[in-house]
């Protein structure tokens, strides 16, 4: 994800509204590896900017992923996750706290073979790994 300040940049550049709420919605995401859900994103932006909705929130952020500055992960944790790291890598997540984690696999990306392809395009390959995080594991040993 580029900069808040390159944000703005391309949000008035697309004819897209650049409010402080969208600008502390950007903040918010910048360097969170926290792969965060709206609402978590909304309780960030909320302590700066109490009157904040859930809908700007929400707004803002479909607009980036609809962009490709952030990516929009359903791993079956709840609610979406928004994820700021565009880059190519998967994920970790622990089945019983939800916790999101990238990984770096390599470069031995599975890929189906071609026969399966049949002319498909693949444009992204995403591997999530399940199951404990650490904390989780050593609470339930």
């Amino acid at each position: 994800m580029r900069t808040p300040t390159e944000l703005v940049g391309e949000f008035r550049a697309r004819g897209l509204k650049v409010t402080p709420q969208r600008v502390a919605v950007f903040a918010a995401l910048e360097g969170n590896d926290q792969h965060p859900s709206a609402e978590a994103v909304f309780a960030i932006v909320r302590e700066e900017m109490p009157t904040i909705s859930l809908r700007t929130v929400y707004q803002t952020l479909n607009d980036l992923a609809a962009m490709g500055e952030i990516g929009q992960l359903e791993l079956g944790t709840g609610a979406a996750r928004f994820d700021p790291n565009t880059g190519p890598h998967h994920h970790l997540v622990c089945d019983r706290c939800g916790l999101v984690r990238d990984v770096s696999v390599g470069a031995g990306e599975p890929t189906p073979p071609r026969s399966e392809l049949a002319g498909f395009r693949v444009h992204q390959t995403e591997v999530v790994f399940r199951g404990r995080c650490a904390p989780c594991a050593a609470a339930t040993d």
